[in-house]
Parts: C-alpha cells; sequence; structure tokens
C-alpha cells in the first residue's frame, strides 16, 4: 500500500485533489479545524505528502504548527502564493501548484488552462488531477514558478479588483474595459515586484493572461473575495509607500457606493 497523503483544509478545492489521490491508490487522512496537526504528527510520522489546501488568509497560521519532519513533504496551493510565503518558514522544498481551475459549491470544476506545477511531488499532483482529466505541466525551473505564480496573482487581483469597479466578466472587462485593467495591472505589478524583490516583464505576463483570460471568457471577474484582496493590497502599497493611484481611486469609490 501506498503511503498516506494528509490534508489540511477540507473545503471546494481539496475535495477536487482528494478524488484524484484517491483514484491514484493514496489513502488520504484529512485534517480540519477540530483536528490538532500535532496529534497526526504523532501518529503519522513519514506521509507522502502534506497537502496544505487551506484558504490564504489561514496559511500563515497552518506552516506555523507545522511539525519537523513533515516540513519537506508540504505542497501548496493558494492563491496570492509567493515564495516569501513558504521560506519564512524554512520549508525544505516545497511543491507548489498554481491552480487554473474553479470549484464552487454544487458544482463541478471548470478548467481554465492547465496548471503548472513545481517541486519534488509534482508529479505525484499531476497524476492525481490527470485521473480527473485536470490539465497540468511540470516545470522543472524555480524562476519560471515565480512567473507563474505573479501571473496568476495578478490574473485574480486585477479581475476581482476591476470587477468591483464594472463587474461582468473577464471578456467584457479586458474587450471593453482594458484602459481601466491595464491601470490595474500597473499597480498590482508594482506591489508584486516589491513583494518578490524583482522586475517583472509586464508585456509577457499580459500575454500569459490574455491566454488565462481566453481559457473561459463567461469567467466571473467579482469574487467573494475581491473587497478582503483589494484591502489587502493598499495595506501593503501604504505600508511600504508605493504609489498605487489606481486601486486607491476603486478602494475610495468602492466604499462610498457602499456607505
Amino acid at each position: 500500500m501506498k503511503k498516506s497523503i494528509v490534508i489540511i483544509g477540507m473545503g471546494e478545492m481539496s475535495g477536487v485533489f482528494s478524488r484524484g489521490l484517491l483514484r491514484s491508490g493514496y489513502p488520504l487522512v484529512p485534517i480540519t479545524r477540530n483536528i490538532s496537526i500535532s496529534t497526526i504528527a504523532e501518529q503519522i510520522a513519514n506521509p507522502e505528502l502534506i497537502l496544505v489546501a487551506v484558504g490564504e488568509a489561514d496559511l500563515d497560521t497552518v506552516l506555523q504548527q507545522l511539525p519537523t519532519q513533515w516540513k519537506n513533504k508540504v505542497a501548496l496551493l493558494q492563491n496570492e502564493l509567493l515564495p516569501n510565503d513558504w521560506k519564512k518558514h524554512q520549508l525544505i522544498d516545497p511543491t507548489i501548484i498554481s491552480v487554473w481551475f474553479e470549484k464552487k459549491q454544487g458544482q463541478d470544476f471548470k478548467i481554465l488552462i492547465p496548471s503548472p506545477i513545481w517541486g519534488p511531488q509534482a508529479g505525484l499532483l499531476k497524476e492525481a488531477l490527470a485521473q480527473l482529466a485536470i490539465p497540468s505541466w511540470i516545470i522543472h525551473d524555480e524562476q519560471e514558478m515565480l512567473f507563474e505564480l505573479v501571473r496568476k496573482n495578478i490574473y485574480i487581483l486585477c479581475t476581482n479588483i476591476a470587477g468591483l469597479e464594472v463587474g461582468g466578466d473577464v471578456n467584457t472587462l479586458w474587450h471593453q474595459h482594458r484602459e481601466l485593467a491595464v491601470k490595474v495591472i500597473d499597480d498590482i505589478l508594482l506591489i508584486q515586484n516589491h513583494l518578490t524583490a524583482q522586475q517583472h516583464d509586464k508585456e509577457r505576463l499580459i500575454e500569459a493572461i490574455v491566454l488565462a483570460i481566453n481559457g473561459d471568457l463567461k469567467h466571473q471577474c467579482k469574487g467573494r473575495s475581491a473587497p478582503a484582496r483589494l484591502k489587502r493590497a493598499i495595506d501593503y502599497a501604504d505600508k511600504y509607500q508605493l504609489i498605487v493611484n489606481e486601486l486607491q481611486r476603486i478602494f475610495k469609490r468602492y466604499n462610498n457606493t457602499r456607505s
């Protein structure tokens, strides 16, 4: 029998991965909010993988609780993920996937484009997703994976934040409100460059984002997390004195319409 895979967080996304992993023959051990990570670690010292499937707001807390013997077995799938999110916890060789399919309650998953995976257990995750006919591909270069993470971050933040202004789907945003979208991208890219201490290629990123837009033209812009994403971006820009005029304008207008 294959070694167990521990899954921390049992939401919609982890449900998709669970199906694929079970079909690949792995026994699964779920950890919910009511189960202690340390208790499971005492019982399963050497699992095949620790899939951390909590939301981005809970990621830092979960990684702080990981026992040392699990730190070289972690896989992360969160949105808004960047290297410092795992490096500050001294995770050893994590496996990272930039998820390009969505899963909403009461609906099956919807694929936008293939999901890139990087790290020692990339093959395992690719095999599991293949069980569900979810396309993915393996990246062997850490810098290329960073590009993919920034790409996903800009796509999510741009569509969510611009969606607070115009609503609608990504097709409408890009083809009818492109000036707004590009201004938002400029501000988000400034923040991403600061977070990663690198200057990323704007034109290459936009080309990659357009591919994702074309992957699901009816994808809705404004999700439930949009206001929180905008607030986090504004707070970060204020903290480091980054000039993000378009984000500030949308933030003020959105709050004025609610009051």
